[in-house]
């Protein structure tokens, strides 16, 4: 695992949570699109951004935290090898490719790569 990539969050009403985000706690808008279910927030300069998701069209989100790592494909079979549990087979982004998981207390968790 190389570094932190996304923070995310569910919400039920996402132009309210917009709002929040961006004009009670000052976050600059990273993307929108809402139109998806997704919107982010950058935090300070940091890379990583709060990824807000919309139940109402990701009726399974829950929040996770999804980490780099160079090789999506390699790193699950490693993981799987040692017993982790995926909720998916790795599927292509934008950048690349993501899976997740949650660990054995159901905090979910996520790998993705800059493959794309």
């Amino acid at each position: 695992m190389k570094g932190y990539d996304n923070y995310f969050l569910p919400v039920d009403d996402m132009d309210s949570a917009i709002h929040y985000y961006a004009n009670v706690l000052g976050l600059k808008m990273k993307f929108n699109f809402a139109d998806k279910g997704m919107a982010a927030f950058h935090v300070g300069d940091e890379e990583p951004a709060i990824i807000l998701k919309d139940i109402n069209k990701h009726a399974d989100a829950k929040p996770a935290i999804w980490l780099v790592v160079d090789d999506v494909p390699a790193e699950y079979e490693r993981l799987k090898a040692k017993g982790v549990r995926f909720l998916t087979e790795p599927f292509k982004i934008g950048t690349g490719m993501s899976v997740e998981f949650e660990d054995e207390f159901g905090n979910r968790l996520g790998i993705t790569d800059y493959s794309r």
